[in-house]
C-alpha cells in the first residue's frame, strides 16, 4: 500500500482507539469503535484475507445496530 494511505488507516485506528477509551456515552463509544474497525479492515483486506474483511464488514455494522437497541432500551 501507498505510504500516505497506511498513514491515513492508522491514524483511523488510534483516533478510534482513544475516542473509545476517552467516552463514556454509550452510542459515542460505539461510533468511535466503529471509526475504529474502518481503519481496520483496509489492512486485513492487504494481507489477502478478503474472506475475513468481509465478515468483518457484515458483522461489525450488524453488531453494532443490535447494541444500539439495546442501550436505547435502558434509557426509557
Amino acid at each position: 500500500m501507498n505510504e500516505m494511505v497506511i498513514l491515513a488507516f492508522a491514524a483511523l485506528i488510534i483516533v478510534g482507539a482513544l475516542l473509545t477509551i476517552k467516552e463514556s456515552d454509550p452510542f459515542r463509544k460505539l461510533i468511535s469503535l466503529g471509526i475504529m474497525i474502518g481503519g481496520v479492515i483496509p489492512f486485513i483486506v492487504d494481507r489477502g484475507l478478503l474472506d475475513v474483511a468481509i465478515a468483518v464488514a457484515l458483522i461489525a455494522p450488524l453488531s453494532t445496530i443490535f447494541t444500539l437497541m439495546v442501550c436505547g432500551r435502558g434509557e426509557e
